[in-house]
C-alpha cells in the first residue's frame, strides 16, 4: 500500500512538471513513466523498451531512452553504472536511500537500507570537515542462491577474483601433488583469488604472498567458499 501512495504521488509529480515544462508527447511518456515505476528491477534502457512493447505501445527504442533521460533530469529515476559497465535505471524516490549488494554470478541486484551505515558515513565525513553531497555503496559478491547451486569441491580455476576459500582437497598425481606442496599450499590453507581470466593462469593470496598458477594445475585443488568471509585470511603457523 505504501509504495502504490508513493507511486500515486511520483506521477502527480511528473504530470505537473512535465506539463509545466510543455514536454513534448506528453501522454506517451507518462505510460512510459507508469510501466517504470511498476517494475521493481533495476532495467536498461532496451529492457525498458521491451516493457513498453510488451504494455502495447509502438514507440521507439530511442524515444524510450529519451523519456528515461528526462525522468533521470527531473528525479523520478536513477542512473547506476554497476561493475559489468552496463547502465541499469532504477526508481528515486525523494527521502529514500539504500545501497546496493551485486553478484558477480547471476548479476542480482539487492536492494538494502542500514541506518547505522548512514550515520557512520556521516561521522566520518565530519570527521574531516568535508561536506557530503552524496555517497554510493556497491558491494559485490555471491549471492545466497548462487552459493547453494554451486558444488562444494569447487575447483580452483572456476572460483572467482575476490573469491576466499578453503583447500579441502589436491587431485592428480604425486608429482602434481608435490609441486602445489613445494608451493607451499596444504589442505586447509585460506586463500583469496587475486585474478581469475579463466583462460590462463590464476593468482592467489596465501599468507600475504601471492602465489602464480597454471589453469591445469589450479584445476588439481579443489576448495569450498568461506561464508561470510569479508577479509584475507591472517598469516598462520606453518608446520
Amino acid at each position: 500500500m505504501a509504495s502504490q501512495t508513493i507511486h500515486r504521488q511520483e506521477k502527480e509529480q511528473f504530470i505537473k512538471l512535465f506539463e509545466q515544462d510543455r514536454i513534448d508527447r506528453f501522454e506517451d511518456r507518462l505510460a512510459v513513466l507508469e510501466l517504470f515505476l511498476g517494475s521493481d528491477e533495476h532495467v536498461t534502457a532496451p529492457e525498458l523498451a521491451a516493457l513498453v512493447r510488451q504494455a502495447g505501445h509502438n514507440f521507439s527504442d530511442d524515444f524510450v531512452l529519451e523519456t528515461i533521460e528526462l525522468m533521470c533530469r527531473y528525479g523520478f529515476a536513477q542512473a547506476n553504472h554497476f561493475d559489468n559497465g552496463q547502465v541499469r535505471y532504477e526508481h528515486r524516490h525523494l527521502g529514500q536511500h539504500h545501497d546496493h549488494l551485486i553478484c558477480t554470478k547471476c548479476q542480482k541486484i539487492i536492494e538494502f537500507e542500514d541506518a547505522d551505515i548512514e550515520q557512520l558515513q556521516l561521522k566520518v565525513a565530519a570527521a574531516y570537515g568535508f561536506h557530503m553531497l552524496q555517497h554510493r555503496m556497491e558491494l559485490y559478491g555471491i549471492c545466497r542462491q548462487c552459493q547453494d547451486q554451486r558444488e562444494q569441491g569447487l575447483c580452483l580455476d572456476a572460483a572467482r577474483t575476490g573469491e576466499r576459500l578453503r583447500i579441502v582437497a589436491f587431485s592428480g598425481g604425486s608429482q602434481s601433488k608435490l609441486r602445489l606442496l613445494s608451493m607451499g599450499l596444504r589442505v586447509g590453507d585460506e586463500i583469496e583469488v587475486i585474478t581469475n581470466i579463466h583462460q590462463g593462469q590464476v593468482v592467489i593470496a596465501l599468507d600475504f604472498k601471492r602465489l602464480v598458477l597454471g589453469k591445469g594445475l589450479a584445476q588439481k585443488i579443489r576448495v569450498e567458499t568461506i561464508r561470510g568471509a569479508a577479509h584475507p585470511a591472517a598469516p598462520k603457523g606453518r608446520s
